[in-house]
């Protein structure tokens, strides 16, 4: 235990994710009312913060596969590979 003036306290990082989750402050963007709207509706979603999550994952996803392309022609294929044979499960 750790004294701090009239004050005593104990560090307990096990308290660390929960805090950080209540402490933490929202971000305030200018999106487009209509586009979240939109985002909204087609998603399905129930709430804007839903729609907007779901369109950032979206976003992440595709952008990670667009680097794939960026490989194609620089690696070499294994002419004897079977990638049907090797998807089988036993």
């Amino acid at each position: 235990m750790e004294t701090l003036g009239p004050f005593a306290f104990r560090l307990d990082l096990s308290l660390h994710p929960a805090l950080c989750k209540l402490l933490h402050m929202a971000t305030n963007l200018a999106i487009d009312d209509r586009l979240i709207e939109q985002a909204v509706k087609l998603s399905g979603h129930k709430t804007k913060k839903a729609a907007v999550t779901e369109a950032l994952r979206e976003y992440i996803h595709r952008r990670k596969q667009a680097r794939i392309l960026k490989l194609f022609g620089k690696i070499d294929i294994d002419s004897k590979s079977d990638y049907k044979r090797d998807r089988r499960r036993s």
